[in-house]
């Protein structure tokens, strides 16, 4: 079987389509809530916000996965160093992984704090002033900042092929 030049237009969106949605989450995660105060009015609004976004970040990538078991890949780019190749291999799987675990660890977060129940406005109850006291949110915390430094390690690699290798890389992808 032939190899294509680009990869399949559903994985190409899909990936586009995640990439913006997975920052934001991660600004609004940081940057929003995590230095917005407990009392502030907006707070719940910006959690429902972030949830969902969580969930379909969770649907989105379950479906990336499967179309990308399903469709034919271009051969792997090479960076002509054996070692940064295999760190490509792992990075891009790893991606899956911490984004999976993090729509897992987000779950076991709204249910040790019973989110569910506020969010959707069935409980009067207030938000917890520190999600730090849930352990999973302690790993959802965590496992942010590793996701934020695979994207850097990422875009590291997109610029490297873009401008030392000149491989056209990044037309696979568009």
């Amino acid at each position: 079987m032939v190899s294509p030049d680009r990869y399949h237009p559903w994985l190409v969106t899909l990936h586009w389509v995640l990439a913006v949605l997975i920052v934001a989450m991660l600004i609004v995660g940081f940057a929003w809530l995590g230095q917005m105060p407990a009392a502030d009015p907006w707070r719940l609004d910006v959690l429902r916000w972030h949830m969902a976004g969580g969930i379909l970040i969770l649907i989105l990538t379950s479906l990336r996965f499967v179309v990308r078991i399903r469709t034919v890949r271009p051969v792997r780019a090479s960076t002509g160093n054996r070692a940064l190749d295999r760190v490509a291999l792992v990075s891009h799987l790893a991606f899956y992984a911490i984004v999976l675990s993090m729509a897992g660890t987000g779950l076991a977060t709204a249910i040790a704090a019973g989110l569910p129940a506020i969010v959707l406005g069935r409980s009067s109850a207030d938000l917890p002033a520190d999600f730090m006291i849930y352990a999973p949110f302690v790993a959802h915390a965590s496992l942010a900042t590793l996701l934020a430094n695979l994207i850097l390690l990422h875009l590291l690699g997109v610029g490297y092929h873009q401008l030392v290798r000149r491989d056209r890389l990044l037309s696979r992808m568009l």
